[in-house]
């Protein structure tokens, strides 16, 4: 072998063994997520129940969207909605089981993101909830240009502050920590505001218009049961849940 050659094949030996791995490929999908929990359908059982509110509600106020001009479009006013109430039944009241739910059954169990929309310059659902590990896809169905802050307290969920183009593309965020009344605002339109709930388990419920709430497929057992609305606070209450059963739960919220 001659000098040339040598050197040739030092370099080829040399370069080959300070190659550098791949970068990670951002893209890749996530690793699959557990699997939804599994009750005996010969045991399941579901909590129904209403959210009522004490004394008179404060007449929603109408906002002044008429900094945007493309905020005037919708015929429909855009009402205040911190205090949603129709015959003392009261709506966006998020209700879960905030223990007794035994490990097997609270773990990360990603699901369908739930949608939360800019529409008609407000954020629709005004309350939503998901369950840990899952994700809120934020979308814009408005033309013109919105943002979505969230503020989260609980370290492990990320605070969002992104703009979203006229009927653009939705975006995503995963919340990885139960948390209560995540607040969700646009710096764009300071009157649009939402919140996020992030439940501990597959247990929870949004109340409807009506103030009721349904939480199905529950196994049996003692749980701590809790309502939490964004002006009035939390209501904790302790409910047993035979097998097989539909069990009655109420609250009750005074106005302040």
């Amino acid at each position: 072998m001659n000098r040339t050659t040598a050197l040739l094949l030092l370099a080829t030996l040399t370069l080959a063994g300070c190659k550098h791995a791949p970068a990670p490929d951002a893209a890749q999908p996530q690793a699959a997520a557990a699997p939804a929990p599994v009750v005996d359908p010969a045991t399941a059982s579901v909590i129904t129940g209403v959210v009522h509110l004490s004394g008179v509600a404060p007449k929603p106020i109408a906002i002044d969207m008429s900094a945007d001009p493309a905020c005037t479009l919708p015929a429909t006013p855009n009402l205040t909605e911190q205090i949603v109430a129709d015959h003392g039944r009261l709506a966006n009241v998020y209700v879960y089981i905030k223990s007794g739910i035994p490990a097997s059954q609270a773990g990360d169990f990603r699901v369908t993101p739930v949608i939360l929309d800019q529409k008609g310059c407000r954020y629709v659902p005004h309350v939503v909830a998901v369950q840990q590990g899952g994700a809120v896809e934020f979308r814009n169905s408005d033309p013109t240009m919105h943002n979505v802050h969230t503020t989260p307290e609980n370290a492990a969920n990320s605070a969002t502050d992104v703009s979203e183009p006229p009927m653009g593309q939705p975006q995503t965020q995963r919340f990885a920590a139960p948390e209560a009344m995540i607040p969700v605002r646009c710096n764009n339109h300071p009157w649009m505001n939402a919140f996020i709930n992030v439940a501990p388990n597959p247990y929870f419920a949004v109340t409807g218009s009506d103030g009721s709430f349904t939480i199905q497929n529950l196994p049996p057992g003692t749980y701590t049961l809790a309502a939490v609305q964004e002006k009035l606070g939390e209501q904790d209450i302790q409910i047993s849940v035979p097998a097989k059963s539909t069990v009655p739960a109420a609250f009750t919220f005074a106005v302040k």
